[in-house]
């Protein structure tokens, strides 16, 4: 039996950039001692490399279900959104990054393995996010394939500050 697999180049890389974000989040992290992780860019509201660590596991947990339902339950189904800003607010954003930093890993992890059992249809499968509407699982991909790469970028900036 011939299984049909992903055949789009451009969702090749995108998959690809999903699967480089723990790296990035990982080399951005390297070397950063507890008070570097607290240290806050000049700007209003940026958050420090910590409280972005906590983000990246409590977005990729989100992110997880995600893709599960877009793949497994009958369609339209509801994606919902949540205020990360209000869990940053409430939850212990301030606690360690190992056990976040493992999450994030780890699901990240997991859903790059899901990603490799695709065929080109799955990523038309769409559901309604609770905030923005039609949501698709390429849609899905484009947001997380950037999601990590933006939050290096912001963990960079912290550090430096």
């Amino acid at each position: 039996m011939i299984v049909a697999m992903l055949t789009d180049p451009d969702v090749l890389a995108l998959i690809a950039r999903y699967r480089a974000g723990v790296g990035l989040a990982d080399a951005a992290l390297a070397g950063a001692d507890e008070a570097a992780l607290d240290r806050r860019p000049a700007r209003d509201g940026a958050w420090c490399a910590r409280q972005v660590v906590h983000h990246l596991a409590d977005s990729e947990t989100n992110s997880y279900v995600r893709i599960r339902r877009l793949l497994a339950e009958p369609l339209p189904t509801t994606i919902q959104g949540y205020d990360e800003a209000r869990w940053a607010g409430v939850l212990p954003y301030d606690g360690p990054i190992d056990v976040p930093l493992a999450v994030f890993r780890a699901v990240r992890a997991s859903s790059s393995r899901l990603l490799d059992s695709l065929v080109d249809a799955d990523l038309e499968r769409t559901g309604t996010h609770s905030e923005s509407g039609t949501y698709s699982l390429r849609e899905w991909l484009e947001i997380y394939a950037d999601h990590a790469e933006a939050h290096a970028a912001q963990i960079r900036e912290a550090l430096a500050s």
